[in-house]
């Protein structure tokens, strides 16, 4: 696949660029070089390979998934300017 300057300019408009009509053939040229990159990419065989979420192996840290409060609403409710019966207070805003 190839990228012609026309369309390296409506790639530019979709992404909001203004470029100059001077610049256009470097862009059309670079978005070309990323093309092949992404061709080369193709060409790797990865049947079988697991997904990895690191290059090192690792595990990930679990814990169980349990509703809870946090336990610091003292702490949370101490900025507050307002704070009553555990929660802030806010001025009224509907009639």
């Amino acid at each position: 696949m190839s990228i012609d300057i026309d369309q390296a300019a409506h790639v530019a408009k979709l992404a909001r660029i203004r470029v100059e009509k001077d610049d256009l053939p470097a862009l059309a040229e670079e978005f070309n070089t990323i093309l092949g990159f992404i061709e080369q990419l193709q060409e790797v065989d990865v049947e079988g390979v697991e997904p990895m979420t690191s290059v090192t192996p690792q595990r990930l840290r679990r814990r169980e998934d349990v509703v809870t409060d946090g336990g610091q609403q003292d702490k949370v409710l101490s900025n507050a300017p307002d704070a009553r019966e555990g929660f802030f207070a806010v001025p009224k805003v509907v009639e």
